[in-house]
C-alpha cells in the first residue's frame, strides 16, 4: 500500500505553547491558511480538546461550510483534526533550544475515498499549501 500522508516542517522561533494557542483557536485558522481556502470559523468557539467540534467557512471553487472533530491532542505537542471524509490536518510541535520544530502532516490514509484525493492532485497541492501555511503561521507567532 503507498504511504498516504505527505507532511512539511519548519523551525519557528516561539514557544511551543505560543503556536499551540493559535492551532487550537479556530478563529486564527484563516490567517495560517496556506491553501486559501478557509474563510472563518462559524458561531461561537472555545478552546479546542479532543473530541472539540468546530465549523469553518470555505472556499474552493465554491462557498461551503464544514465541520471538523479535534481526533488527537495533547497539550502543547499534538493536535490533528478531520471531517466526514475521514483525512486528516496534524500538526506536532517538538521544542528544540529556544525555538519549536512544527510539522503539518496532511494523511489520508483514513480517508473514505482515498483515489479519489490522489486522483485530483491533493497531496501534491497540500506540500506548497502546508509550506505557506507555516511560514504565516511563523509570521503570526516568531518575535523580533
Amino acid at each position: 500500500m503507498a504511504r498516504r500522508s505527505v507532511s512539511c516542517e519548519r523551525l519557528i522561533s516561539a514557544e511551543a505553547s505560543v503556536i499551540f494557542d493559535v492551532l487550537v483557536d479556530p478563529s486564527q485558522h484563516a490567517a495560517i491558511d496556506g491553501s486559501d481556502t478557509v474563510q472563518g470559523h462559524l458561531g461561537q468557539q472555545g478552546r479546542l480538546s479532543l473530541g472539540s467540534t468546530f465549523a469553518m467557512r470555505m472556499r474552493l471553487w465554491l462557498p461551503y461550510r464544514i465541520k471538523s472533530r479535534v481526533l488527537e491532542f495533547e497539550e502543547n505537542r499534538l493536535i490533528a483534526w478531520g471531517h466526514f471524509g475521514g483525512h486528516r490536518w496534524r500538526y506536532e510541535l517538538r521544542p528544540v533550544d529556544e525555538k519549536t520544530l512544527v510539522t503539518e502532516t496532511f494523511d489520508w490514509s483514513t480517508s473514505r475515498l482515498p483515489l479519489v484525493i490522489e486522483a485530483v492532485g491533493y497531496p501534491r497541492r497540500h506540500l506548497k499549501n502546508m509550506e505557506r501555511t507555516l511560514f504565516r503561521l511563523a509570521g503570526l507567532v516568531e518575535t523580533s
